[in-house]
């Protein structure tokens, strides 16, 4: 289909003839009979034009037009008026219409209006998304896993929304990356996204930093400065680790999400702002309001649609795409390949710092590694606790034996241990090798040394 039209005329005749010869055009179109039905059948995402009759009963066109206009500007709608009725054909184009087609029309001069409206509106979404990757505000999101496909949905639903948006989750799992997304498909999109670390300023100037001074308000301040939130006005103020500030900010800050004002440090009167907030944090709020440490209005008026991004750990699936991501975009042309053995050793990791954690990995394989080949001796040494446990028959797990109170030799106890891996891994010593996180050449030195059988 070349386009998705909405057709309102309570013309039947007019109409029916319209629809025929949009269809077979090639358009998905679907009618209205008066501007009631059309407007309640109108969605901006079901539709990329409107196509109205101005003369209609109890609504008419130009109210349909106004209507349409309020909910979607990026709606292109076409009005149908009188044979030389161009006063109001004027009128209409005044209110935004993007053109009008007289009746009586022929068939070419509806399909030629129709099809220049929608190519004007893909130009005005080109430059749109032009603007947007030109500006680097967005972060591509890499996932295969079904929590991560579900957590972009919603944040594709509400960035058209201008509710508060709280995101929750651990160091490093990419929470504002999601919330530059939310950002670059909102209708924010081409004003600022202003990004904030609440934990990184120090409170006594996070007031100054959030809603600004002027000159003189306190010693040092020798201009005048705007503050974050008027930084973003007209865009999105991104607050991260918003469990950080002060208790007595936040009350400013509630007053500035509920009032759209905030209160210049120094100033006399508040100035308004016109800003979408995003927070995040990756302590658990309830918690802090509990001890006393975070107001529950504010958590409230915080929390209208609350977020929370997976650990690493819990999407496992991730990983693959994630590390081929990072390589290739760091990797100056080595084109590094990952055996399974090394990719299985990086699934089993819990990642405590997440896909930072991840990320800082892929850098020192490339760093280290000799060839195109990353091998387990480029890996970091896993953090304490730092794998995912998983029960593999013949392995070693929870149901390793208690020690026997005559004692036992340590050398067989280690080629015990290499031979379970050897039959665990079907005789590769490279998957060996990583899963006893050892590298290969001093696996292959302890074979030798103890005469084992490489399948074991």
């Amino acid at each position: 289909m070349n386009g998705r039209i909405l057709f309102i005329d309570d013309d039947r005749a007019g109409r029916e003839v319209a629809l025929f010869n949009l269809r077979k055009a090639g358009f998905d179109v679907t009618p209205a009979s008066d501007g009631r039905e059309g407007l309640a059948l109108f969605s901006p995402d079901k539709f990329d034009l409107v196509i109205t009759d101005l003369k209609m009963p109890v609504i008419d066109g130009m109210e349909v037009l106004e209507k349409v206009r309020q909910a979607s500007p990026a709606t292109p709608v076409l009005v149908i008026t009188a044979f030389g009725n161009l006063e109001t054909a004027v009128a209409a184009m005044k209110r935004g219409a993007a053109d009008f087609i007289g009746k009586p029309y022929h068939r070419d001069q509806l399909l030629l209006a129709v099809e220049k409206a929608l190519e004007r509106r893909r130009l005005v979404e080109e430059v749109h998304d032009l603007r947007i990757r030109s500006s680097g505000v967005e972060r591509e999101i890499i996932y295969a896993s079904a929590s991560m496909r579900r957590l972009v949905e919603v944040a594709d639903r509400v960035a058209a929304t201008d509710a508060t948006i709280l995101i929750t989750g651990e160091s490093g799992t990419g929470k504002e990356v999601i919330a530059r997304r939310i950002h670059v498909r909102s209708p924010r999109a081409e004003k600022p996204f202003v990004a904030v670390n609440c934990a990184a300023i120090p409170g006594e100037l996070l007031e100054s930093e959030l809603f600004g001074h002027t000159k003189g308000a306190f010693t040092g301040a020798v201009r005048e400065r705007p503050g974050k939130f008027r930084q973003a006005d007209g865009g999105t103020l991104f607050l991260d680790e918003i469990g950080e500030i002060p208790v007595p900010l936040q009350s400013k800050l509630l007053r500035a999400l509920q009032e759209r004002v905030v209160d210049v440090v120094g100033g006399d009167a508040p100035v308004g702002v016109d800003v979408r907030v995003v927070a995040a944090t990756n302590k658990n709020l309830q918690e802090r309001i509990r001890e006393g440490k975070f107001r529950e209005d504010l958590y409230y008026r915080l929390n209208v649609v609350e977020m929370n991004v997976p650990s690493l750990r819990d999407r496992p699936e991730d990983i693959p795409l994630l590390v081929e991501h990072f390589l290739r975009e760091m990797d100056a042309g080595k084109e590094m390949v990952v055996p399974q053995a090394v990719m299985e050793e990086l699934k089993s990791r819990s990642w405590p710092g997440n896909v930072r954690e991840l990320r800082n990995a892929c850098e020192r394989i490339v760093i280290l590694s000799d060839g195109r080949e990353a091998s387990a001796e480029d890996l970091p040494p896993a953090a304490a606790g730092g794998r995912v446990e998983k029960t593999v028959p013949g392995a070693v797990g929870s149901d390793w034996p208690p020690l026997p109170p005559e004692g036992l030799s340590l050398i067989d106890l280690e080629k015990k241990v290499i031979e379970m891996a050897l039959r665990l891994k079907k005789g590769n010593i490279t998957q060996a090798a990583a899963y006893l996180r050892i590298p290969r050449h001093i696996l292959v030195y302890r074979i030798e040394k103890y005469d084992l059988r490489r399948d074991a």
